[in-house]
């Protein structure tokens, strides 16, 4: 059985995991891919396929239906998040399907924890600076991270990953998420309604899934009730955030700089005024990418794949 995989990272290290799948009758075939398909383009792929790895591409009803009339039988998204992916719709065609849930949330936090002092220090400035020019020698004072409040947004796997991180480098961290209750076994947290208390954050941190309540939930109200001078992190989805009023934002100081794995569009297109603020840190939605958890996730995506197919 062939088997289309979209998802980048696994495509990176696909040589590792295609020996395994043929053990299983399996033929996994990379798409050419940057960072997603389009409806399009999946339309032409996926009914030639008995199954598929799902990344971040628009796994939509139109597509699911096509391929149930062409070879598709089974599906599962890799990695935790399932926003692109229309549920629904496999159940109403009876394709099973599943993603990988609990499987980045350290190497994510790390990530996370990683732009949080990247923003502080202005670690990343200084660094292009010296690389792009050879006289430069900043040396921008930055923030201690001690004493410092972070309203953190999300807390799931990822979000108490990264409380721990947070409360390590004794910072103060308020946690937002109406699906968790109480401190989940991590002393020191705090909790909020969201958006509550915003204006006492000196970095927000967004972790939480994309929903249709967390679609723009950072705007341009929310921004103007923020402390100037805030940092902004995002590792979630990119339409968390209303990225024009953020790039506002950061053209008038309201938001000191920010740093994003992730983007309304992907990959952030040529024009966006976010690449000519050198303040800022930008990502390419890799936050979870590590050669381990890559293992991880991937192992998994085949396990669940082979109990749908029935392969041995």
């Amino acid at each position: 059985m062939n088997v289309l995989v979209t998802c980048p990272p696994m495509i990176g290290l696909i040589n590792e995991f295609s020996p395994l799948a043929k053990e299983h009758g399996i033929n996994l075939v990379p798409a050419k891919v940057t960072q997603i398909l389009s409806e399009e383009e999946l339309l032409n792929l996926v009914p030639n396929y008995d199954a598929w790895i799902i990344g971040d591409d628009p796994a939509t009803r139109k597509v699911f239906t096509a391929a149930k009339a062409g070879k598709l039988k089974a599906a599962v998204k890799w990695g935790i998040g399932v926003d692109n992916v229309d549920f629904s719709a496999c159940k109403d065609l009876g394709i099973p399907i599943s993603n990988t849930p609990n499987m980045f949330g350290k190497e994510v936090a790390d990530i996370a924890l990683a732009y949080t002092i990247g923003l502080a220090r202005q670690v990343f400035f200084i660094d292009q600076s010296i690389k792009t020019d050879a006289h430069a020698w900043p040396k921008p004072a930055g923030v201690s991270l001690a004493e410092k409040k972070v309203a953190l947004i999300g807390y799931g796997d990822i979000g108490k990953n990264l409380a721990k991180r947070l409360l390590a480098c004794e910072m103060e961290v308020t946690v937002y998420d109406p699906g968790v209750e109480g401190d989940a076994g991590i002393k020191g947290v705090q909790r909020a309604q969201w958006p509550e208390k915003l204006e006492n954050a000196d970095f927000l941190i967004f972790t939480c899934s994309l929903n249709k309540n967390t679609y723009h939930m950072l705007n341009k109200t929310i921004l103007n009730k923020l402390k100037k001078g805030v940092f902004v992190i995002n590792v979630a989805r990119g339409p968390i955030i209303d990225e024009n009023a953020l790039i506002n934002s950061l053209l008038n100081n309201q938001v000191a700089a920010a740093a994003l794995d992730v983007f309304e569009v992907e990959p952030l297109p040529p024009d966006s005024a976010l690449r000519a603020m050198p303040q800022c840190i930008l990502g390419s939605h890799n936050s979870s990418n590590s050669k381990d958890a890559v293992r991880r996730a991937s192992f998994e995506a085949l396990n669940k794949l082979y109990g749908f197919l029935n392969v041995n």
